[in-house]
């Protein structure tokens, strides 16, 4: 495996793929045809030098990648949009009336705000206070940690198997598994063919289910040294070491996504093992619309050239 630098995610029916500043969203339309948007988005880790610092860029790229995904999304979705004709509700109206024309904005940001204290109050407070239950039983803090860990990991395991009975959320993990079969195809000197993409691995090591379960589970490593006496404090202590967690699980992630060493292939077989929850196997017509996501923003050709120049370059007819 050879690091090729794009990255992406999946939408509503469809993939959106990013290399360096330039992003495209493919979107199988209603009608069968693919839809591609292009644009830039330069993150902030670009535009501030002291945001791209190791262990401190974490943070803001995943910031980063929640402006762009809600972006991304935003755009799939308005292909599916339903009741295009109907009159606007009161709720409508008083949005239009009060952000004008940035209602858009206005409600991307709530839904980022929002998105971000339901997490942190599912997955890290809550885990807690169950866990504070049986403090009266055990006096351990390494094991109240451990537990502490296990409850949050099985919240988040939970989460995911009863969202996936939702036949667009399935149909979204088809194309998360489809994005990954595409850069993975790449990033092992193949051509990007439907073939190919298809012969290809559903699990990469830089997906952000892997951040996922990094964050949870060096949270358990952290909260087994940091100790505080009442449950307020380490509920404080939670929120206030969000940023340091996810700063060391980027880094993790970073060096794994460039790595094949056995010892780093070992230690992200957590993630790779959850990314069985999150993906799917595609059908050929997902994986048309990620190779188009691919193709407009990324010269794979010239990127196997280089990596890979024992390679024969063959392109479906």
């Amino acid at each position: 495996m050879k690091y090729s630098g794009i990255g992406g995610q999946a939408v509503i029916e469809g993939i959106m793929m990013k290399n360096k500043s330039d992003y495209a969203t493919a979107v199988r339309r209603p009608d069968g045809e693919i839809e591609i948007q292009k644009g830039e988005y330069v993150s902030i880790t670009e535009k501030v030098k002291l945001c791209s610092m190791p262990f401190v860029r974490g943070v803001f790229s995943f910031a980063d990648s929640m402006v762009l995904g809600m972006r991304t999304l935003s755009f799939s979705a308005g292909f599916f949009e339903d009741d295009e004709d109907s009159e606007p509700g009161r709720l409508e109206l008083w949005l239009d009336k009060v952000f004008g024309e940035k209602v858009e904005k206005a409600l991307m940001a709530f839904v980022m705000v929002f998105s971000v204290v339901m997490a942190i109050g599912i997955f890290m407070v809550l885990p807690l206070l169950i866990a504070n239950v049986f403090r009266r039983f055990i006096s351990s803090a390494m094991v109240m940690a451990m537990l502490e860990g296990c409850i949050r990991i099985g919240i988040f395991v939970t989460y995911i198997k009863l969202i996936s009975r939702m036949e667009d959320i399935r149909r979204t993990f088809m194309y998360h598994g489809a994005e990954h079969k595409c850069i993975n195809c790449i990033e092992h000197g193949m051509t990007l063919t439907v073939d190919h993409v298809r012969q290809s691995s559903k699990q990469h090591k830089r997906c952000g289910t892997s951040f996922l379960i990094l964050v949870m589970i060096i949270s358990i490593l952290f909260f087994m040294v940091i100790r505080v006496d009442t449950v307020w404090l380490r509920i404080l202590s939670r929120i206030l070491l969000i940023p340091v967690i996810a700063g060391v699980s980027y880094e993790f992630l970073r060096l794994a996504g460039r790595s094949d060493s056995a010892v780093v292939n070992w230690l992200s077989k957590p993630g790779m093992w959850m990314q069985n929850l999150t993906t799917a196997e595609p059908d050929d017509s997902m994986i048309e619309v990620a190779i188009a996501a691919v193709n407009a923003v990324f010269d794979w050709k010239a990127y196997l050239r280089e990596n890979f120049p024992e390679t024969d370059i063959v392109e479906e007819a």
